[in-house]
């Protein structure tokens, strides 16, 4: 058999957690699906996958395949599609969806960049709050930056990560008072974002240890912008990443709080429904994407140095 198929097949049943339902999307029989991955374990010595009549789940084995197998393919396409298209430069429309905040800081410079080079490939921005239906919306691939993605039915590849941090205006503390451990936070005007923090805890990192608190406050939002100006105004303590906030920070508008403490990191991922058929221009920007995040830091700016968020009065 074809191992590079049979991993490419191991890989729907272990996203989906089901033989049936990866058969559906491989076009195949599912006695041939099961075929496959008996095959690969055999192959590589190991089980990769434990099945009951209910269910089935990844062993140790088959969690590291997962992850190293996804990128394989993904590798292995970019080469095809690179081999394919050399004697034609790749040319169409990109739709990508993007939180708001990040679209503006880094994604647009991204996208410059790449245009430089790929002229004759247009893109078409959906601003999202990371729950948009792709296929539904006609994305081509959406950027998500979450703790953890549940969707399983789409592929997700991991770009990078970027810290949090916790603020407030100088305003808000001199009346409120500041938090000097986590567990005042519950004494406070908590701004939750309700997509990072559905339950309304709060998890920071520090001496002592991980502690979660329970938070509440005035206002919630499914994106961050509203939270940050709210902030701004005075309103109460909020959480960011540290690319919103650079700025507002630099220029003595927001304050860290509990600086001591690390709220939890953020992922980046670049999200898409499936390989199969992508165009040669998504997999190239997709290529493209992964080199500047895993060789350069631009999407970690540091407070010192990083690219400016946008000021209050023109949002």
């Amino acid at each position: 058999m074809d191992r590079l198929r049979a991993i490419e097949i191991f890989t729907e049943v272990a996203r989906g957690r089901s033989f049936t339902a990866a058969a559906v999307r491989l076009g195949m029989a599912k006695g041939n699906v099961t075929k496959h991955v008996k095959w690969l374990e055999e192959s590589l010595g190991a089980q990769l996958l434990t099945r009951t009549t209910k269910s089935v789940s990844l062993t140790e084995a088959g969690l590291s395949l997962l992850e190293t197998g996804q990128e394989l393919l993904d590798r292995f396409d970019m080469v095809e599609a690179a081999v394919r298209g050399a004697v034609r430069a790749p040319k169409g429309t990109i739709r990508v969806g993007t939180p708001p905040s990040f679209g503006a800081a880094h994604l647009v410079p991204l996208v410059t960049a790449f245009s430089a080079k790929n002229p004759e490939i247009q893109f078409v921005m959906h601003l999202d709050d990371g729950r948009v239906d792709i296929a539904g919306e006609g994305l081509d691939l959406s950027l998500r930056i979450a703790p953890s993605l549940k969707d399983t039915s789409l592929i997700a590849q991991k770009l990078g990560s970027v810290p949090q941090l916790l603020v407030a205006s100088q305003a808000y503390l001199a009346a409120k008072g500041e938090p000097l451990k986590p567990e005042e936070l519950s004494q406070h005007d908590c701004l939750v974002n309700a997509l990072k923090s559905p339950t309304n805890f709060w998890t920071l990192t520090g001496p002592g240890g991980k502690k979660s608190v329970r938070v509440a406050g005035s206002m919630r939002s499914n994106f961050g912008e509203p939270l940050r100006h709210a902030a701004l105004l005075g309103q109460g303590i909020s959480m960011h990443p540290n690319y919103m906030v650079a700025r507002d920070i630099r220029e003595n508008f927001l304050r860290i709080v509990l600086p001591a403490y690390q709220p939890t990191q953020l992922d980046i991922y670049a999200v898409y429904p499936s390989r199969r058929n992508m165009p040669g221009r998504v997999r190239l920007f997709l290529e493209f994407l992964r080199e500047r995040f895993q060789n350069t830091a631009e999407w970690q700016t540091q407070i010192d140095g990083a690219a400016p968020s946008v000021p209050v009065e023109h949002c």
